[in-house]
């Protein structure tokens, strides 16, 4: 009975995970083309730098607590003292974290030039990313209880789209964009602050800086492998802006055809998330086998279809000025093909089998590459937005090669877990 529980609540974390990004889904899809028809490729080039850069900072509060502290959160859930000292290590950590990452970002506002040009720009997107990386998402994913959350996001996403179509008329109110985000995250924050103290009890308690800093400390591994497997992808945008300009329309192609990309990945991602606690308590691996099984297939078809008519999808869904953005579709679709693998194939089987170092080691691998890579093609003059897709799909390859190497040289004591539920 407490396995069919289980499996039930896995079954029902994983529909509210993906009412919540298919609802990212639904919404992308009626404000970016909207968003890209009133901006152009320029001003949409200035909004995707601006994420890009502030994505790093993003990365650097959550410090990979959505992995670390969702897993904690998930083995002692029944007592709730222990996990409010949890969300408490969590909340100071991410305080200081936010406090370190304002004053780098406002020092290299006032050091580089065309950052000055838009310091309100970023400063706006980095308050709204601060908002978002504040919510204790990990409490709800620990315990395995979404439908509260997926219900704030979707609150979220019907007033940013409400404001964007209200508001957003012409190209100089590119801002209006992060201003937006940023309002709803606030009323978002307060609404799920009081829902976790009144229905959970769980509140803020006194902490020592030496319990914080081994929060941090523990969840650095995590922290290193987020920021490993997502700096390809803010990476390119950053080199794209430094080398044609923010401004450039170059930059509002690739950021289109990178977001589409994004959101399709997204697709996969709350199999992972929902898979991922429910793995660290019963390890069932066949499970976890059948979803590969069932979601490979159609992806890959899905890819091939897309890819054939990428420059006219572009063109419906982004406006005409983004037909030539389709090529630089082409050239990152494979990196969907992989991503269920590089999800599937990291945390939730690595971790279980006590082996979740290679998860990091496999994306830090690939990001050394990735830099290395697009160091010598920016030196050398070699760079090219055909190049450093290339190499962007070539770094999320070595992920999955390097993970299946892993998972195959430890194949007996995988095939004995996975005895042990058949």
């Amino acid at each position: 009975m407490g396995a069919d529980t289980n499996k039930k609540r896995l079954v029902r974390n994983t529909m509210y995970l993906y009412i919540l990004t298919f609802s990212s889904y639904f919404f992308s899809l009626i404000t970016v083309p909207y968003q890209t028809r009133i901006l152009g490729p320029e001003f949409y080039g200035k909004i995707g730098f601006s994420m890009a850069l502030i994505a790093y900072f993003r990365l650097i509060i959550d410090f990979g607590f959505i992995l670390s502290a969702t897993a904690d959160v998930s083995q002692h859930r029944e007592d709730r003292q222990r996990v409010s000292m949890i969300y408490s290590h969590v909340f100071y950590a991410k305080c200081l974290l936010v406090c370190v990452s304002g004053m780098v970002l406002f020092f290299l506002c006032s050091q580089i030039s065309f950052l000055q040009m838009d310091i309100g720009l970023y400063m706006l997107t980095f308050l709204s990313v601060v908002m978002q990386a504040m919510m204790p998402d990990f409490l709800y994913r620990g315990m395995e209880n979404m439908r509260f959350i997926t219900v704030r996001v979707l609150a979220v996403q019907i007033l940013f789209t409400g404001c964007v179509f209200i508001f957003l008329k012409e190209p100089s109110q590119y801002y209006f964009i992060p201003l937006f985000t940023l309002i709803g995250n606030v009323i978002a924050w307060f609404i799920v602050e009081r829902h976790i103290r009144s229905k959970w009890k769980i509140k803020l308690g006194k902490v020592q800086f030496s319990q914080v800093y081994n929060a941090m400390k523990n969840s650095f591994p995590f922290f290193v492998s987020r920021i490993a497997g997502t700096v390809y992808q803010v990476t390119n945008t950053l080199f794209i802006g430094w080398f044609y300009s923010p401004s450039s329309a170059v930059v509002g192609y690739y950021t289109g055809a990178d977001r589409l990309v994004g959101t399709a990945k997204s697709m996969f991602s709350p199999i992972a998330d929902s898979l991922y606690p429910y793995m660290i308590k019963n390890r069932d691996f066949r499970l976890l086998r059948k979803w590969l099984l069932l979601i490979m297939p159609p992806t890959i078809i899905a890819c091939i279809v897309i890819g054939i008519f990428a420059k006219p999808l572009m063109s419906l869904l982004m406006g005409p000025a983004f037909y030539e953005a389709g090529a630089i579709l082409q050239l990152l679709l494979p990196i969907v093909v992989l991503t269920p693998l590089v999800y599937l194939l990291g945390f939730p089987v690595l971790s279980p089998m006590g082996l979740a170092k290679h998860a990091n080691t496999s994306t830090i691998a690939a990001a050394v590459f990735q830099f290395c890579a697009l160091g010598i093609i920016f030196v050398t003059g070699f760079f090219s937005i055909t190049v450093l897709c290339i190499i962007t799909v070539c770094s999320q390859s070595l992920v999955v090669f390097y993970r299946l190497i892993i998972v195959m040289k430890y194949r007996k004591q995988f095939q004995e877990k996975v005895a042990e539920y058949e």
